[in-house]
């Protein structure tokens, strides 16, 4: 430990490949502070991990941590202009914010690194002197209310918080955490509690600098960092206070040996298996519950859900830690279940304990935990980077509770195998140590308790472990075994010369059946590579019938290459196959030594495919689930869902889907599947550590096996059949809107979105757009979120649909119905309006510098870099130089010119302006949705009764993918 702020030398581990410097510094006032350095990065970023959560709220004041983490945000005293915190972020390039946990609260930002030095002045001053305005503190109680509103409705908050509930009382663990307006305003108020002053007591004991963590990531090096943070961070007040511990275990005797039936809002079944253990982070380097999770959590042949799905009873399993303090944690099995699973339930208790015997009894091995640590080594030292943002948080995490060489690594590197550990960890998962959540719907009615918070409906039994044992003793007689050796792990990991510089990706071969776009690595020196083939299948998306049976289609595919490919993914070779809306896709990304191995493997499943008529039932029987599941959806999701439908043609409701699904048997898809692949062209992108020849062989291989031989599967696509998006193109001086009640009766929220549509892409209304985006975003959150509280979702974004490009905005509230908030959004326009005319020149280039430091940002690894240039492929626009013409016309803008912009498009009653309200009206407000409907339509008001009329009638968008090379083949 430093004294006096003295800088102590520790050799902190990092990957093989990472060039970044880093240096631990301990202020005078006990914070400890890792400084990172980065002379390539285009943001610079910072994150402060405060040693205090939820589990210390007061008793009667639930979700005070957590509100205080959004009273930080509004102001400080030598920065008291409200919010001008985070309108300075945003006007430079950057984002914040911060989450609450159980026992620490993080706060974090980035932004453009001219900026930097006094964007951190400004987030010192969180942690140095806030104000707590009384005003303020009123609003943001309805902000934390609103944001608790939207989870009250969402599955995973609820059985979150029922298995709270059901632990022991006086354990913190118990608490709810979120907050509402009963808990900070209603009943501190009628005990003659003032919120505000226990929110300034509860800061000023717990926010003590030796309990705070600090990551901050620059271009500059470490010595200036060094000397800047010291400036900025010394007078957080340091009280000494000591860290608090919560000891105790959060489950008793009463809460264990507990069978928990639970009604949950989506349709569908789940098991949940919980067990309390040891926290794994006392044996972070042995991993016990690591290699514990990799075991049961496995999906190859011979494992429990290899089992459990052969049996047609599972569609998912994962097995893992979590939930974790360093005083307790839990060990959880999650399993989704089918209907037949559901009615097997003693078997499948019975199946998971009879693979925890099999581990006791065959004893830790050696050979599983050294690939596991040599997958684990590989992982970490070719990991690839990410937004600095998300890497200072998770570093501040890891501050508080590795010592500092460990604080990159965490717990991703076990290396001492000890098998008393692995058996101590395993004797935890005991049936008389177990806590099982059963969740369906077929439990309504059925259960005789509601959990208070959410009031989800449940009730509880006893389930001795000696019951779950006899069931082990009748369990069906499945082979379950170990697991075999992972034949994926890579062991080239060598760099192939780029013998040319290809900075952007370039045609590398054409034929009638196919288009290859290639482009080397040349900025990450990583051994992965990403590639990319999708089936432009003219047939696939011709109806609803064709569109779920080719959703089937590709499910089926994962689910058969599933036990095969599961080692590739647990080795870091990731691969998909997915529908699209005119046929499908596969993508294999990862470690490209054996990336070959595993793409011809899928290619082959996809050539040689049969319908296997049992799992045909398992997956049909998924996906009526998930469509039956979309009016669950939170409403500013239906809206989005809504505002898609109308916009782009030839898109089927997920509706019709729903009404066809039940009439599909595996007989139509053994018909359709020869269907959907007899015409078809591929369109592929390798990228990556892969040589130009590589990528070549790869797509021969793939035209051979569909388009050669004696009685080929697939023939090139007629010039006619080229499928495309088009987006309808509404009309100028028109405001249009389509208004729906809520799916789901329950909920109580509304939700707008009101959409903009300005152009097809062209660079310099690109930019235009953009920077207008940019401006205006942070002031609407503020107004609109802020200081009118309409709801605790509230975005002002970009969209762009296959090239055409606008502006919305989305709000979700149970305060205001979605006609009133769309009159809130035009006030704002209004008031925005002024401030446009009245910003000063020196603001304008501020924000122009911004954008264009933003646009210049570089990939941060292969995935990033490739969805961008996929995103230029798959619209059919090309522009692969997209950022640096762009940046060439903001550079050229005038401040004039966005005024134009605005007083053209965007500005309320503008002649131009084409405007799309999508209105989603919760249970609150379905009087305000009668109204709204019998008003007299102003003169330039069209209101949309159908969707697919108002489609037929409006004229599209030409569409990108119908020029170069698609046609002309």
């Amino acid at each position: 430990m430093a004294v006096g702020g003295i800088t102590e030398e520790v050799q902190i581990i990092k990957p093989r490949n990472d060039k970044r410097e880093y240096r631990r510094i301990v202020l005078q006032n006990n914070l400890q502070v890792l400084l990172i350095s980065d002379p390539e990065t285009d943001k610079c970023a910072a994150s402060m991990d405060v040693r205090v959560g939820s589990f210390s709220d007061p008793e009667g004041l639930e979700g005070l941590a957590h509100f205080l983490e959004h009273m930080l945000f509004y102001a400080s005293e030598k920065y008291p202009l409200e919010d001008s915190y985070s309108k300075y972020i945003s006007e430079h390039g950057g984002s914040t914010n911060a989450f609450t946990s159980s026992e620490h609260t993080n706060y974090y930002f980035d932004v453009n690194p001219d900026c930097f030095e006094e964007a951190l002045d400004r987030f010192a001053q969180f942690f140095i002197k806030p104000l707590m305005s009384a005003d303020a503190t009123t609003r943001e109680i309805k902000a934390v209310d609103s944001e608790n509103q939207k989870n009250l409705l969402s599955d995973v908050w609820r059985m979150n918080q029922l298995q709270k509930h059901l632990s022991v009382r006086d354990h913190p663990y118990h608490k709810f955490s979120t907050g509402n307006w009963d808990t900070l305003e209603v009943r501190p108020k009628e005990r003659g509690v003032d919120t505000r002053e226990e929110l300034l007591r509860f800061y000023n004991e717990n926010y003590s600098a030796n309990l705070m963590h600090l990551v901050i990531y620059t271009k500059d090096g470490l010595d200036k960092s060094e000397i800047l943070v010291r400036s900025k961070f010394q007078d957080i007040l340091n009280t000494d206070r000591s860290c608090i511990s919560f000891t105790g275990q959060p489950c008793d005797s009463e809460s264990l040996q507990i069978l928990v039936k639970a009604v949950p809002i989506k349709r569908g079944h789940k098991l949940r298996f919980v067990w309390p253990i040891t926290p794994g982070i006392r044996h972070y380097k042995e991993g016990p519950s690591r290699y514990l999770g990799h075991l049961i959590g496995h999906e190859g042949e011979g494992s429990l859900f290899y089992i459990l799905k052969k049996l047609g009873w599972a569609t998912s399993l994962s097995a893992g830690e979590s939930d974790w303090t360093y005083e307790f944690s839990f060990f959880k099995v999650v399993i989704d279940l089918t209907d037949a699973g559901h009615e097997h339930f003693e078997d499948i208790v019975a199946l998971l304990f009879k693979y925890i015997q099999l581990l006791q009894q065959s004893g830790p091995c050696q050979w599983i935990f050294d690939e596991l640590a040599a997958i684990c080594e590989t992982s970490f030292h070719y990991q690839d980077k990410i937004r600095p943002v998300d890497y200072v948080v998770n570093v501040a995490f890891n501050m508080q509770f590795y010592p500092p060489k460990d604080w990159l690594v965490g717990s991703s590197l076990p290396s001492k195998f000890n098998p008393e550990k692995i058996q101590s960890a395993l004797k935890e998962l005991s049936p008389y140590n177990v806590r099982i959540f059963w969740e369906s719907t077929k439990f309504e009615g059925l259960t005789d308790l509601a959990e208070p918070w959410y009031g989800t409906a449940y009730s509880v039994e006893k389930l001795p472990g000696s019951t779950i044992e006899q069931w082990i003793n009748t369990a069906p007689n499945e082979d379950l075994h170990l697991p075999g050796r992972n034949v994926f792990i890579p062991t080239d990991l060598s760099l192939k010369t780029v013998s040319e510089q290809i900075n952007l990706p370039v045609l590398l071969r054409k034929t009638p059946y196919s288009r290859l776009w290639f482009k080397p690595d040349t900025a990450f020196s990583t051994p992965k590579a990403y590639v990319k083939i999708d089936f432009n299948c003219p047939f696939s998306g011709s109806s609803p019938e064709s569109e779920v049976l080719t959703e089937i289609f590709t499910r089926l595919l994962m689910d058969y290459l599933n036990e095969y490919a599961y080692d590739a993914q647990v080795a870091g070779l990731y691969y998909g196959v997915s529908n699209t809306d005119y046929g499908f896709q596969v993508t294999v990304v990862g470690y490209n030594h054996k990336l070959k191995i595993l793409l011809e493997t899928v290619i082959h499943r996809i050539a040689n495919f049969e319908v296997k008529p049992d799992r045909f039932a398992v997956i049909k029987e998924l996906i009526t689930k998930e469509y039956q599941n979309m009016k669950f959806q939170q409403p500013y999701q239906q809206a989005m869902y809504y505002c898609s439908l109308i916009l782009q043609d030839q898109t089927w409701p997920w509706t019709d889907e729903l009404e066809v699904l039940p009439h599909l048997e595996a007989e139509n898809l053994v018909k359709f599947y020869p269907l959907m692949l007899s015409r078809t062209f591929l369109e592929c992108y390798a990228a990556g550590n892969l040589e130009p020849n590589e990528a070549e062989t790869m797509i021969q291989h793939i035209e051979d096996v569909f388009f050669k031989g004696s009685n080929p599967l697939s023939q090139a696509l007629f010039a006619s059949q080229y499928m495309t998006n088009r987006i309808i193109k509404l009309e100028r001086g028109r405001n249009y809107f389509y208004s729906a009640e809520g799916l789901n009766p329950s909920d109580e929220n509304s939700a707008l979105i009101h959409y903009i549509q300005v152009h097809q892409d062209d660079f310099r209304l690109n930019v235009t757009l953009q920077l207008f985006a940019l401006i205006a975003k942070q002031p609407a959150f503020h107004q609109l979120r802020s200081v009118e509280q309409l709801g605790y979702i509230t975005v002002l974004m970009q969209r762009n649909d296959s090239g055409v490009r606008g502006v919305q905005f989305i709000i979700q509230s149970n305060v205001k119905g979605p006609g009133q908030i769309d009159l809130r959004v035009e006030s704002f326009l209004k008031m925005f309006e002024t401030k446009l005319y009245e910003m000063p020149s020196d603001e304008f280039k501020s924000n122009v510098n911004a954008l264009i430091e933003m646009k210049l940002e570089k990939h941060k690894n292969l995935r990033e870099e490739s969805g961008f240039y996929w995103r230029e492929i798959s619209d059919g626009t090309l522009k692969f130089d997209r950022r640096e013409r762009e940046v060439a016309e903001l550079k050229q803008l005038s401040q004039k010119e966005l005024i134009d912009f605005f007083n053209e498009y965007i500005k309320v009653g503008a002649l131009r302006k084409k405007s799309l309200s999508v209105r989603v009206y919760g249970n609150a407000h379905s009087s305000e949705h009668q109204t709204d409907n019998s008003q007299p339509a102003k003169s330039n008001n069209v209101q949309i009764e159908d969707i697919f009329s108002f489609r037929r009638s409006r004229p599209l968008y030409g569409s990108f993918r119908g020029g170069f090379g698609h046609l002309k083949l």
